[in-house]
């Protein structure tokens, strides 16, 4: 079974606040699946291209709000 995260638990891994991941996710900058309401899931490849997508020369993941 693949592994899926929380928006809290990508929020936390970039210490940014919980409606920062949502901004990305409506904004199509970060990929997820919607699973009820407004719960969202996001694979740990979607992450990954994220971050690859995001990543500076030092290896940080600057703020996809900032592009």
């Amino acid at each position: 079974m693949e592994k899926l995260l929380t928006c809290e638990q990508v929020a936390e891994r970039y210490n940014v606040k919980n409606i920062t991941v949502r901004e990305w996710i409506k904004s199509k900058k970060l990929s997820a699946i919607k699973v009820a309401g407004s719960t969202y899931r996001i694979r740990a490849e979607d992450l990954i291209a994220f971050e690859k997508q995001y990543e500076t020369k030092g290896g940080g993941v600057i703020h996809a709000e900032n592009n």
